[in-house]
Parts: structure tokens; sequence; C-alpha cells
């Protein structure tokens, strides 16, 4: 909002000396008889300046004019204050629709995607759904990166988990072998060195029947003398 003392080119507190030096100044530069080629420009500025003196260099119409501007000033800002504050609320009312529009669509995606269609066709359907071309195609591109990069996460998970399952598996099977062997060599051991240093006996003579056969031949050739 321009004012009087914009007009002069003079601060609001300037005296009175410096209001007759400005208006002195302006006028020169404004004067129609100085511009020649643009007098009704020169002419309308400078009765501006002249009714900007008149008020300024009269102390009581200087008082009057300072109350009436800080009042309009303050009627002014308040204004824009509301006017700002009004905007402010559309633009934030506007950023929430934007923002809620934005993750329904992103959604959407998710859900097709979820269902294992491709980057075209999510970007067709948010086409459809009156999306933006360009948001829609971010929203394809960023939906299907995400869906890649979740199916390769699950496809290395699956390979460690196999991996480690086989891991486990071959140690349970040596450790099963080694213990088969330990146990073997428990049991083996004690009879083989028993039998290291025994001689082997005729079965006649170690087996009971045997032992009475020859009994009985001993019986025989007594009676036989």
């Amino acid at each position: 909002m321009a004012t009087l003392y914009d007009t002069l080119g003079v601060p609001t507190h300037a005296t009175d000396e410096e209001i007759k030096r400005a208006y002195r100044k302006a006028a020169m530069k404004w004067h129609p008889d100085r511009n020649s080629g643009a007098e009704e420009v020169a002419r309308a500025t400078f009765q501006e300046i002249k009714d900007a003196y008149a008020i300024l260099s009269d102390a009581a119409q200087r008082k009057v004019y300072d109350a009436v501007y800080a009042e309009q000033m303050r009627s002014w800002e308040a204004q824009h204050a509301r006017q700002q504050k009004a905007q402010a609320e559309r633009e934030a009312a506007a950023r929430a629709a934007d923002e809620a529009a934005y993750a329904e669509m992103v959604s959407l995606a998710m859900r097709f995607a979820d269902d294992g269609h491709n980057r075209d066709v999510l970007f067709g359907v948010l086409l459809g759904r009156q999306c933006e071309a360009r948001r829609a195609a971010q929203i394809a591109d960023s939906v299907s990166a995400l869906q890649a990069s979740r199916r390769e996460a699950a496809k290395a998970e699956a390979e460690a988990e196999a991996a480690e399952a086989s891991e486990v598996s071959d140690v349970s099977a040596q450790s099963e072998a080694t213990s088969v062997k330990q146990d073997a060599a428990r049991h083996g051991a004690p009879a083989g060195r028993a039998n290291s240093g025994k001689r082997e006996e005729p079965a006649a003579e170690t087996h009971p029947a045997g032992v009475l056969e020859g009994l009985w031949f001993q019986f025989l050739n007594g009676l036989r003398f």
C-alpha cells in the first residue's frame, strides 16, 4: 500500500525540512515541462506529489493522515492475515485431498501387483481411474520395482533356508555315522583282544556232547580188558 510518504520518497518520521526538500526534488523531476513526450504521466505524477506535500507539510493534516493511515494499516493487516489464513487452509485441504487420492492410487496398484500383473497393466488401471498420466507412470514404476524387490528377497530367503536345512542334514548324517563307528569300536575291541591269544579247540573237545562221547569210549575200552 503506497503512502504519501512513499510518493515523496521519505520515511514516516521525516522532519518538515526533509519533506520540503523531497517535494522540491520530486516536483522538478516530474514537472510536465521536463518530461517531453510523456506529459500525461508526468502531469498525473506531479499532481500526486503536490497533494502529498499539501497534506504532509501541514502539521494538523499530517496528524490526521497518520491516524487514519495507521487505522487503515491495521485494517489492511487484519484483512491480509485473514486472507493468508484462508489461503493456507485451502492449500492444506488441497494437499490432504491430493495425498488421499495418491494413497488410493498406490493401494490400487499394489492390489493389482499382488495379483501378478505387470507394470503396463498397473499403468493402464491407474489411467482408467482418472489418474494423471505422469503420476500413473510414477506409481506404476515404483510399485513394480517394490514387488520385484520383494520377490527377490523372498527367493533369497527360501534359498538360504534350503541351504541351511541341507547343511543341518549333512551334519546330522555325519554325526550318526560317527556314532555308529564309535559303538562298533566299543563292542568289537574286547572280543578281538580276548580271541587273539586263545587257541581254537576242536569242536569235540569243547562241546558237552563230545566230552560224553569220549568218556563212553574210555568205558568201553575198560570193559574190553
